[in-house]
């Protein structure tokens, strides 16, 4: 694991300095403090950092094919880079390491851009084609591991992370205010935009060419397959597969030369991933876990179940509100935009946990979205079926007049809340209202027009949904396969980038079994009617474990990584938060307006509304803005105290 950045430039007198390499390489310390390295030619440049997992003595990068035609600084695993190398060295190819990073030149010069097919892992590299004078970015299937860029008219840059981008003087850091709104609603941009102007992804399952004359061509290489229409198998049939296919995720997710552990929850996910990687270690498992105080928001109990059924040796840290709060713009400043959700902080700190004790860890990321375990699959598919009733049993009239209803005093408020979840509240012919305003945004449409600026509004609004609708609209399955589809491209892009900045921000290599893309295309091809049960999802996968678990486990109620933001948002940190959020520093944005603001954190801190998850994506855009934009030294994270990264 590590990390990569460098730049191509697109005009001949302006090769490549070397001290600019250095500057954006060094603010991704953190990824990879065991090595680094650069290379430069010219208009091109490469570097790394490298955490040390496979060849800890020959691994080194940036790494050449034998005749120094082809370079590569590459940050990932490649889990079939033993049957590669063979097929390599079949085929004449000569290796000088043991890495699987020296696979990826040996293929291009196979295969060239399709090399990416024949990887099985978790990648994003740049690859520099001497003779061809051309650049080539790839990233993985399911986007496990990131990669940004920046295009202009002079050059390209990319890099792991965005802040080693705005390590170059040629790029100032600034608001992409057309991603507001769907900020405001997800958390998250959902297309290849980021909140910074000018800063992309580069997309899941997507190469990269870019020619020193400045010509660049983006395609897909990989797309998620459709489910099978028709139940062609028993379910035995796909519980019996799925396990297979499982087992052996794990097991080649096991490969490391330095000592491996497993994040667990207690979940079904995390806890599956631990108890077929106890079995398949040569070593006894160690497994960590992250709680808190308060008990009702603490998944400690359920991982202590599952540490002594499986014998794992196990670890707990204690969060409590003063670290919780402390740690906010340190961790927004290795994510690079605001914090989608409050488990980041948790994350981070079991990753600070794991650290002391091994380097790579496997979690349960990413069986949700693929075997649908989210409660808003189900119901959406309730709401769908009895809403097809409720329409041929009602007229329009009547329908209006229930949903008007719903919508007053007279339904008391808590009754209201449920209500306005279902089809009687909500038409499938709106599915922005049906579906993402229902089960995703913080901030609807109409909550979003009462709380910006009219300048703002008129100027850049765009439709939070845009990109959502898209993804959804160009997928061909049944209601269940869109859903998991437009999850898969987009909200679980989302979830990995912050598996990946929390892991690494503690230097950590974190894997996901649950990803291995031939695990995913199998998930995929379940026929939808084996996904779910009633209002319960995930059954392939809790059949195919039943026999590695306890059944309280398995068939617990789903938390989700809780923690007790909403029990903490009280008293004098309210008090604080409001502070920042209205004060004319704040204002002067332009973008809320002060007295929707103030009114909104009246009413959270009176009780009549809980407006918990409204103010956490208020307060991490506020301070986003203070680190990033202001460049404020207030807000900027002290990374030089223990050593371990910096941010000059």
């Amino acid at each position: 694991m590590c990390g990569i950045c460098g730049t191509l430039n697109f005009r001949a007198s302006m090769p490549i300095e070397r001290p600019v390499i250095e500057a954006m390489n060094r603010r991704i310390f953190h990824r990879g403090p065991d090595d680094e390295g650069t290379f430069l030619s010219g208009n091109v440049g490469l570097a790394m950092r490298r955490l040390s997992n496979i060849d800890l003595s020959t691994g080194h990068q940036p790494l050449a094919n034998e005749d120094e035609t082809v370079w590569v600084v590459y940050n990932g695993e490649i889990y079939n880079h033993a049957e590669l190398r063979e097929k390599m060295i079949a085929r004449g190819h000569r290796y000088k390491t043991r890495s699987d990073t020296e696979s990826i030149v040996h293929l291009y010069e196979e295969y060239g851009q399709d090399l990416v097919r024949h990887l099985r892992g978790m990648f994003a590299f740049a690859l520099w084609d001497v003779k061809k004078q051309q650049l080539l970015l790839a990233r993985d299937r399911l986007g496990i591991k990131p990669l940004y860029y920046h295009l202009s008219a002079d050059r390209l840059l990319f890099a792991s992370e965005i802040k080693s981008l705005l390590a170059h003087a040629s790029l100032k850091a600034e608001l992409n205010t057309a991603r507001i709104p769907e900020y405001l609603a997800f958390g998250y941009s959902a297309g290849a935009e980021t909140l910074f102007q000018g800063i992309r992804k580069l997309q899941p399952g997507h190469v990269m060419r870019v020619t020193v004359a400045g010509s660049v061509n983006s395609e897909s290489y990989w797309k998620l397959p459709s489910p099978q229409p028709e139940r062609e198998n028993p379910e035995k049939y796909y519980v019996e597969r799925y396990r297979e296919q499982l087992e052996d995720a794990v097991a080649s997710h096991l490969m490391s030369d330095v000592p491996l552990g497993v994040f667990l929850s207690g979940g079904v996910d995390s806890s599956a991933i631990a108890a077929i990687a106890a079995r398949k270690c040569g070593t006894r498992l160690q497994t960590f876990s992250v709680g808190y105080k308060e008990p009702q928001f603490s998944e400690l109990p359920a991982a202590r179940v599952v540490a002594r059924h499986i014998g794992s040796e196990h670890r707990e840290v204690l969060l409590d509100p003063g670290s919780f709060f402390a740690a906010l713009p340190k961790l927004i400043w290795h994510e690079d935009e605001p914090l989608m959700g409050s488990a980041s902080v948790p994350l981070y700190f079991v990753s600070e946990l794991a650290r002391e004790h091994v380097k790579v860890v496997l979690t349960g990321e990413g069986s949700d979205e693929t075997l649908a375990g989210y409660y808003r699959y189900p119901w959406s598919l309730l709401n769908l079926r009895f809403e097809r009733i409720y329409k041929k049993t009602t007229v329009p009239m009547m329908r209006a007049a229930i949903r008007s209803l719903i919508g007053s005093d007279f339904v008391p408020a808590a009754f209201r809340r449920r209500l306005k979840h279902t089809f009687l509240a909500r038409s499938s012919d709106n599915l922005e209202s049906f579906y993402f305003d229902n089960f995703y945004s913080v901030f609807s449409q109409q909550e979003q027009g009462a709380l910006m600026q009219a300048d703002h509004l008129a100027s850049s609004y765009a439709s939070p949904y845009a990109e959502s609708l898209r993804l959804m609209n160009e997928r061909n399955g049944d209601f269940l396969d869109r859903m998991l589809y437009t999850d898969i491209q987009s909200y679980l892009v989302e979830l990995l980038m912050k598996q990946d900045t929390m892991s690494m921000a503690a230097s950590v290599e974190s894997r996901v079994p649950f990803l291995d893309h031939p695990l995913v295309e199998f998930a995929a091809s379940i026929p939808s009617c084996f996904k779910t049960n009633a209002l319960n999802g995930k059954r392939i996968l809790k059949s195919a474990v039943a026999d590695l678990l306890p059944s309280e486990i398995i068939y617990q109620k789903k938390k989700g990584f809780p923690t007790p933001w909403k029990r903490w948002l009280q008293g004098s940190r309210l008090d604080e938060i409001e502070r920042l959020l209205v004060e004319p520093r704040a204002m002067d944005r332009q973008l809320f307006q002060r007295q929707a603001v103030a009114g909104l954190l009246e009413e959270h801190r009176r009780g009549r509304i809980c407006h918990s998850e409204k103010i956490w994506r208020l307060l991490n855009l506020e301070l986003w803005h203070r680190i990033f934009i202001d460049q404020d030294p207030k807000y900027q994270p002290n990374h030089t105290a223990n050593g371990r990264a910096c941010l000059v």
